[in-house]
C-alpha cells in the first residue's frame, strides 16, 4: 500500500463532490447558519435538527468548491447521531488537523474521536494554505449553528483561522 495519501484524498474529494451526502435543505431546522468565504466564493448553509441530546438530521446546501462541498458532506456524516458537545469536539479536532495546529510544537495529543479516522484524508490540506478555509468553512458554519449564530465568514477580523475556536 502506498504511503502517499494524495490519491485517496483526491478520490474522496471527487466522490463527495459528485455525490454529496445530506445535500439539500432541511425543513423546520432547530439550528441553522450561513457560511461565507468571500475570497473564493464558497457560500453554504448548514441546518440541523437536534432532538433530545443528539443531532437527529443535518443537511447543507449552497455554492462551493469541491473541497468545501466534500468537507461539508463528510462533516454531516460524522456528526449525525452525535450530541452537540461531541459535534463541537469534532469541529475542534477537524480544524486543528486541517490547519496543522495539532502538529504545532507543544500541542497536546488529540484524543482519538470517533469519526476522525475517515476525516484524516483532509490532513494534507494544511499544505495548501489557500484551500484550508475551503475545508474548514462547513465546520465553522456548523459551530455557528450549534451556538445560535446566524452566520460566519472568513473575512478579515471574522476569519475563523485567526480567531480562537470558541469565538469563530
Amino acid at each position: 500500500m502506498s504511503a502517499d495519501p494524495k490519491p485517496l484524498y483526491q478520490e474522496v474529494i471527487l466522490d463527495h463532490n459528485k455525490k454529496p451526502r445530506n445535500y439539500g435543505t432541511l425543513e423546520h431546522a432547530s439550528h441553522q447558519a450561513e457560511g461565507l468565504n468571500p475570497l473564493c466564493g464558497d457560500h453554504i448553509y448548514v441546518a440541523l435538527n437536534v432532538e433530545g441530546d443528539a443531532v437527529h438530521s443535518i443537511a447543507f446546501h449552497g455554492e462551493s468548491c469541491a473541497i468545501c462541498k466534500a468537507s461539508a458532506s463528510m462533516m454531516t456524516m460524522a456528526v449525525k447521531g452525535k450530541t452537540p458537545a461531541e459535534a463541537e469536539q469534532l469541529v475542534h479536532a477537524f480544524v486543528d488537523m486541517a490547519t496543522g495546529r495539532d502538529q504545532a510544537p507543544g500541542a497536546p495529543a488529540a484524543p482519538a474521536l470517533p469519526g476522525m479516522a475517515r476525516l484524516s484524508v483532509f490532513s494534507g490540506i494544511r499544505d495548501l494554505p489557500m484551500r484550508v478555509k475551503c475545508a474548514i468553512l462547513p465546520w465553522h458554519t456548523l459551530q455557528a449553528a450549534l451556538n445560535s449564530q446566524t452566520s460566519v465568514t472568513t473575512e478579515a477580523q471574522a476569519d475563523p483561522m485567526q480567531a480562537p475556536m470558541g469565538d469563530a
